[in-house]
C-alpha cells in the first residue's frame, strides 16, 4: 500500500499518520480503487502527504483536495 510505505520513509507523529491514512482510504473509496498496486494509488498518497505537510489537518479536506489537485474522480 503506497501511503504506508511512504509514511514509513518520513517522520510523522501517530495523529498525523492516522489523519493521512484516513484521507488516503477515503480517496480510494471515493475513486473506487481496489487495486493497491495501481500507480494512481501512489500518486494519491504522495499528494495527500504533500497537502498534510503544508498544514492541512482535516482528513476529509485532505482527501478532497488531493482528488481535486490531481484532476481525478468526482
Amino acid at each position: 500500500m503506497a501511503i504506508y510505505r511512504l509514511l514509513n520513509e518520513a517522520a510523522f507523529d501517530q495523529e498525523e499518520i492516522e489523519r493521512m491514512s484516513a484521507a488516503y482510504e477515503g480517496a480510494l473509496r471515493v475513486l473506487q480503487l481496489r487495486d493497491r498496486n495501481d500507480p494512481l494509488t501512489e500518486m494519491i498518497a504522495s499528494k495527500i502527504i504533500e497537502i498534510a505537510r503544508k498544514g492541512e489537518r482535516d482528513a476529509t479536506v485532505i482527501c478532497d483536495r488531493a482528488i481535486q489537485e490531481l484532476g481525478i474522480g468526482r
